[in-house]
């Protein structure tokens, strides 16, 4: 039997595309199976009942991400 997965998106931060099939990649606060929420970034369906593959980070990560990606604009 699959274990199930539970999640609740806690605070949409943005989309960041969409394609024709209406799918979106959002950056979300989710809590994954009750646990505190995290930043997502993945692929959702319209209606969010279908999901892709993703990655999800801890405060210290998007804050190291965002100084990547800001040096990289200074650049």
């Amino acid at each position: 039997m699959a274990n199930q997965i539970n999640f609740e998106i806690e605070e949409t931060i943005g989309t960041l595309s969409s394609n024709k099939s209406g799918w979106t990649k959002e950056l979300n606060l989710i809590s994954w199976n009750g646990r505190p929420p995290k930043f997502d970034l993945r692929d959702w369906a319209p209606d969010h009942a279908k999901m892709g593959k993703g990655i999800t980070l801890t405060n210290d990560e998007v804050a190291s991400l965002r100084e990547i990606l800001v040096g990289m604009v200074n650049e």
